[in-house]
């Protein structure tokens, strides 16, 4: 007998809004929890918020919350934020604190104070530590959930620690214990395998690690990088100046936060400067874009400006327009390259915004020689397009000055704009691109209008 088709993703879809809207707990609990997590992360995000919303009153707690989880922060906050502050309550205190955190920082205030006051105080107070931390250094990226060790503590009180701990703590790491003294100053680390063959009346400080490796709550992501790659710790305790112990950070939170640091950065120089999703109201979309969008068009009058300048040369040699793109376009490419380099050498520490001069000297050796090439080919494809070896030499020349140009602009502009406070992911590649279309424009028909006779004939 065969097995039943898998359903298809809109069967899979329409299943799920239906039991949601029916009340069917059971089976949509059934159903979710039997779905990988790549099908689920895809079925809610074909979910507009009322029918996340109608799942979620269905779900349980925790189901609802491991739902949850498969959304941005940016849309789980918008589905919470629906919900009645003890709906919300009830669903956030099955979540780690560092994940509560991530979700009231992206409500407003009001809404969040409203939805800390229905948790226990205790959790409340550890979750508004925690939001008060960029979510870039090692305060907003730790958890709380860990097992805090006194230091006169014997082998048979941690055990019993362990037990209580394990109860509350949900994903927490149990592997191991963190041993403070008593101003909660971090003296040790101890691994749980070490408790296996001691006696229960041993103490702790006999069979931890001293002094272990730490880093500080305002450490960067870029220093927790090194920190991860360099070691093979799973995870690191995460101290305040004091060393009072605040909290972990794992190494696989480090390497999601790096993933979206990166896709955020990406995003950002595409012009989506806040978080979008098609299941969001469309004119709330267009908006976001435009706003990006309209300033380009401002950028993009000034190159148009240049062509202007120069319409009459452009009438009398109009073979000139075939390669204005081809100029333009080989000069961003090579710009972004820079770009790119500067970018990614900025994210790791291996240049300081100061270092403006030796990145440029670096770029410019690199745009002499691709300038040249790239000068050389563009020019034989223009005399065997026309026929004219003046008009191979002016878009040869022009192409080779703009890649000069668009490399030292793509190598500096990120430090440029990093040094004055600004993100670098936003403004480096508007800026690269206007200017490189301007110059590129300027050097193929100024350079064309100073011979413009023996062109045109």
């Amino acid at each position: 007998m065969e097995e039943p088709a898998a359903p298809t993703e809109t069967e899979l879809l329409q299943r799920i809004t239906q039991l949601a809207n029916d009340g069917s707990q059971d089976e949509l609990e059934t159903l979710v929890e039997s779905l990988p997590a790549s099908d689920l992360a895809f079925a809610v995000a074909h979910l507009d918020e009322a029918e996340i919303q109608a799942v979620l009153g269905t779900l349980p707690a925790e189901a609802a919350a491991g739902l949850l989880s498969q959304l941005s922060d940016a849309q789980a906050a918008g589905v919470i934020a629906q919900l009645t502050p003890a709906e919300a309550a009830t669903i956030l205190q099955e979540m780690g604190t560092d994940e509560q955190a991530d979700l009231i920082q992206e409500l407003d205030e009001a809404r969040g104070d409203a939805i800390l006051e229905q948790l226990p105080a205790q959790e409340a107070s550890e979750v508004r530590e925690l939001a008060a931390y960029d979510d870039d250094v090692a305060g907003g990226l730790m958890s709380r959930e860990f097992i805090a060790l006194p230091v006169n503590a014997t082998v048979r009180d941690v055990l019993v620690e362990i037990e209580r701990a394990l109860e509350s703590m949900g994903d927490g790491d149990a592997r191991y214990g963190y041993v403070v003294d008593d101003q909660q100053r971090l003296v040790g680390v101890l691994p749980m395998q070490n408790l296996l063959f001691v006696r229960r009346s041993t103490v702790v400080r006999d069979v931890m690690i001293p002094e272990p490796m730490t880093v500080r709550d305002d450490a960067s992501l870029d220093e927790l990088s090194d920190v991860f790659e360099s070691r093979a710790f799973l995870g690191i305790p995460v101290v305040d100046e004091a060393g009072v112990l605040r909290g972990v950070v794992q190494r696989d939170t480090v390497h999601d936060a790096e993933y979206e640091a990166a896709e955020s950065d990406y995003m950002k120089s595409q012009g989506i400067v806040s978080e979008e999703l098609r299941t969001m109201p469309v004119w709330t979309r267009a908006r976001r874009r435009l706003s990006w969008l309209s300033v380009n068009i401002l950028l993009n009058l000034g190159a148009a400006s240049v062509i202007a300048v120069f319409q009459d040369t452009l009438q009398a040699v109009i073979a000139l327009a075939v390669f204005l793109p081809i100029i333009s376009d080989m000069s961003g490419c090579s710009g972004n390259q820079a770009v790119a380099v500067s970018m990614r050498e900025l994210s790791l520490g291996l240049v300081r915004p100061g270092e403006i001069a030796r990145v440029w000297l670096q770029e410019i050796s690199v745009g002499l020689i691709n300038g040249a090439v790239l000068g050389v080919l563009v020019a034989l494809a223009a005399i065997v397009y026309d026929g004219n070896p003046l008009l191979g030499m002016v878009v040869g020349v022009a192409l080779f000055l703009n890649t000069v140009v668009a490399v030292s602009i793509g190598g500096t502009v990120p430090l440029v704009v990093k040094r004055l406070g600004f993100d670098p992911a936003i403004a480096s590649g508007p800026l690269l691109t206007t200017i490189t279309d301007m110059c590129g424009f300027f050097f193929v028909l100024g350079i064309a209008s100073t011979m413009l006779e023996r062109l045109a004939s």
